[in-house]
């Protein structure tokens, strides 16, 4: 069998990678060759011969850059993505440092202040049921359908309250020499003229003296609210008055959930964040050292796929030599997950979360560490 075979030297240049991402990198072209001679030693060259050429160590070492730095920023989209959606998409953020803000935050939070009728992005609007005397039920899907309201509604508030106390106060005998203002005579003042108000005291205890009569001997004003229909009390004496009410509709609360912003160049979700590949020469020792190993791993499944094509026996004289391409596959296959496993595990531990919980961690043992230390008393 003719197998091509490492020849034990290698000289990279730009376009031996399939992509070419770091072919013109400076960096990238000296390691090329080195990290050649590091695998193939690796793998038992020169004792054991290698079934490789320079053109699959390039792509390995090209591979595992692109590698690293897809799990560099797929955590740093992990760890940012609240701060990051809506920022343009032309904005490249391999080097941006991300501050946290409260933007998206807000966005979040808007739907809770929709419900309490303090905020949100879907409009509040009115409405009103004229009353009919002796008609104690209205039907809000008639209402809708007279009025051209589609897509469903949601009723918010209904104003059906008895006229406020107060305003019952002013017409009390005890306000009635004064014309109904609880206020008595005025006087000059340097020319101008002013009112003596009775106490705030003797205005808070007539008010809830009416309000109290008016619980025990009137009428009670509520409503009920089922299935679409208003129920109301006490049944409405007289026509055409009318009872109000706010409402949202259900077609603009779930079109409100989405917010087209293709056209403005917006980021909408991770596939459109603009992180790019990584510049070889910016990665420092750590991730180098990664990049090493897992170049590694992929030329040692390629040569196990190469060595499977010759799996049968090789005769030579007084011996016979078998291939272990089941071995080195099987060696590529975890030793890849384990490294995949160990740079996220790493990310992990640098991500915003776990960083202030190891600075939480810090303060709380340095304040243990100074409370058992003694208290110096300074007598000056």
């Amino acid at each position: 069998m003719n197998i091509p075979i490492y020849p034990g030297s290698s000289s990279f240049y730009p376009g031996a990678t399939p992509f070419g991402f770091y072919d013109n990198d400076y960096q990238f072209q000296i390691d090329a060759d080195k990290v050649t001679t590091f695998v193939a030693r690796r793998l038992g060259y020169p004792i054991m011969e290698v079934e490789l050429q320079d053109l699959n160590f390039y792509t390995a070492f090209e591979e595992a850059i692109t590698t690293y730095g897809n799990e560099l920023y797929a955590f740093q989209t992990r760890d940012n993505l609240l701060n990051i959606i809506g920022a343009p998409t032309s904005s490249n953020l391999n080097h941006a440092i991300i501050t946290p803000s409260f933007a998206n935050i807000v966005k979040l939070t808007q739907q809770y202040g929709e419900e309490a009728g303090v905020g949100g992005n879907v409009t509040w609007y009115s409405g009103s049921f004229t009353t009919t005397a002796g008609v104690q039920d209205y039907d809000f899907n008639l209402w809708a359908t007279e009025n051209n309201v589609t897509g469903g509604m949601e009723i918010k508030r209904v104003f059906y309250q008895p006229p406020p106390a107060v305003n019952q106060v002013y017409n009390l005998s005890i306000f009635s020499g004064l014309g109904g203002v609880p206020a008595v005579g005025s006087y000059g003042l340097f020319g101008s003229t002013g009112f003596l108000m009775y106490p705030t005291s003797l205005l808070l205890q007539s008010t809830q003296a009416v309000e109290m009569q008016n619980e025990i001997s009137l009428a009670n004003y509520s409503f009920e609210l089922i299935n679409n229909k208003l129920r109301i009390f006490p049944i409405p004496p007289y026509s055409d008055n009318y009872i109000w009410f706010q409402y949202i509709s259900l077609e603009e609360r779930a079109n409100s959930a989405i917010n087209n912003t293709s056209a403005q160049g917006q980021v909408t979700n991770p596939s459109n964040i603009n992180f790019t590949n990584p510049v070889y020469t910016q990665i420092n020792s750590i991730g180098r050292q990664w990049i090493f190993e897992y170049t590694l791993t992929l030329c040692k499944e390629m040569l196990g796929y190469v060595r499977g094509k010759y799996q049968s026996t090789i005769p030579i004289p007084n011996r016979e030599i078998s291939l272990n391409s089941s071995d080195l596959i099987t060696a590529a296959t975890s030793e890849k997950t384990a490294l995949v496993e160990r740079l996220r595990t790493y990310f992990d531990e640098t991500s915003r979360q776990a960083l202030l919980a190891r600075k939480q961690a810090e303060s709380d043992s340095t304040m243990n560490e100074l409370g058992k230390s003694p208290m110096v008393i300074y007598i000056g």
